[in-house]
């Protein structure tokens, strides 16, 4: 075991898949000599050669076709989008080829592309850097789509999308890349995409979110905790498919839930998971679902982004709403 940052961790992943399988092959915009924006490709090129670990000109839409095309020669691709902000560009690669390549061939073929991009909040980047867009992707069928909230699943989260034989859209948020370190097996390892996790077990109240709002749900049920709340946290690490049945497990348990995203009301998948609930559990709640979301506006400037990024205190004063209703 090794104390690890996210950032660390993602790295560690890339070398150890680089090292295991000859058809891994990682490219994007300054992933190669200069190892990433944000050095999560640090040294790889230089271990593995330029052939294995290469840049790319700054076209997004051609690291998708790169990438598609790559995997109908036997290869295994892992493509960067520097910023998911700039998914736009590459859409069609992804949502209407690279998604559609099972389907459209009568599954005689796969695409087993691994889609890596950072994003998020918190950090004071520029305009399109931070957006919150994992519900675009989550609303793309052949899409998996995870988000790690820690190094330990960083790390075997990127191991399962690389092994997938189905595109994964691995998204890294930007504000967990050297906030905190914990244990992470050295060797390589699995975390199974599409499973949920139970982070903290509690009776009255359940708070499901996933990415950075982990960890600021995390804090608020230890405050809540204080007040006498025992308060559940699930994170659901993959946002599509969901792991419905860890969701109405809790729900049935708490009987009172709250939604938690950094993406704005509108976007996000936080609809998607309170529409699963209302199907499935509505008559175990005690209290109408709650959500605590960023503003339905345009992501704003660094100025006004502590305002209006979801925090601590929003999720435990709707929380106390919610418990008390």
């Amino acid at each position: 075991m090794a104390q690890m940052t996210m950032i660390q961790a993602i790295n560690n992943a890339l070398q150890n898949e680089l090292k295991r399988d000859e058809d891994v092959l990682l490219f994007g915009e300054d992933v190669g000599v200069n190892g990433g924006v944000f050095r999560a490709t640090e040294g790889l090129q230089k271990e593995f050669g330029e052939d294995r670990v290469f840049d790319t000109p700054l076209a997004e839409s051609g690291i998708g076709g790169l990438a598609l095309g790559l995997t109908l020669e036997g290869y295994r691709p892992v493509m960067e989008i520097q910023f998911f902000g700039f998914v736009f560009e590459v859409m069609d690669s992804i949502a209407g080829q690279i998604a559609r390549h099972r389907f459209r061939s009568g599954n005689s073929k796969t695409a087993p592309v691994t889609i890596r991009a950072p994003f998020g909040g918190g950090v004071h980047t520029p305009e399109l850097h931070a957006d919150n867009l994992e519900g675009l992707m989550a609303q793309s069928p052949g899409l998996k789509v995870v988000i790690p909230s820690n190094p330990y699943d960083a790390k075997g989260l990127l191991i399962s999308a690389i092994r997938s034989n189905d595109p994964v859209v691995y998204l890294e948020h930007m504000k967990l890349y050297r906030s905190f370190r914990e244990e992470v097996p050295e060797e390589a390892y699995e975390v199974e995409i599409g499973k949920a996790k139970v982070k903290r077990e509690g009776t009255d109240l359940t708070i499901i979110t996933y990415g950075a709002m982990v960890q600021e749900s995390l804090k608020a049920a230890e405050d809540l905790e204080k007040d006498g709340y025992s308060v559940e946290v699930i994170d659901l690490i993959t946002v599509s498919p969901l792991d419905v049945e860890t969701i109405v497990k809790s729900v049935e348990k708490t009987n009172r839930v709250i939604v938690v995203q950094e993406a704005q009301k509108q976007a996000g998948v936080g609809a998607n998971v309170v529409a699963e609930i209302s199907e499935r559990a509505v008559l175990s709640l005690e209290a109408p679902i709650a959500r605590v979301a960023a503003a339905d506006t345009i992501y704003p400037f660094t100025q006004a982004e502590s305002v209006w990024l979801p925090n601590k205190k929003d999720i435990v004063a709707q929380a106390k709403k919610t418990l008390e209703f």
